[in-house]
């Protein structure tokens, strides 16, 4: 495996969870702490536009290890949680 390659796999869900609630937590003026994976974003107050903020910034994070990482527009309303976001990060990431 060359370094390269390495770099997508070197983000594991956890890392992935801990950006997501990260993100979430400054778009949203939270604590990570209080940003379960298991809440639905309408729970925690996040709108589309927030959702927006969210993939923006998950892709400027991500690009780093995964040249032009992009979420599709399309696949925004199957995100219901922050579970489904990190599994949906996870799962592009490894097909990367």
């Amino acid at each position: 495996m060359t370094a390269d390659a390495g770099n997508a796999s070197s983000l594991d869900r956890a890392a992935v969870l801990g950006l997501v609630r990260e993100q979430l937590a400054e778009i949203l003026e939270k604590s990570p702490d209080e940003i379960a994976e298991d809440i639905p974003f309408t729970d925690l107050g996040a709108d589309s536009l927030a959702l927006i903020e969210l993939v923006e910034a998950l892709e400027e994070n991500l690009s780093s290890h995964v040249a032009g990482f992009h979420i599709d527009d399309e696949d925004l309303e199957g995100l219901l949680s922050v579970r489904d976001a990190v599994d949906y990060v996870v799962a592009k990431l490894q097909t990367a």
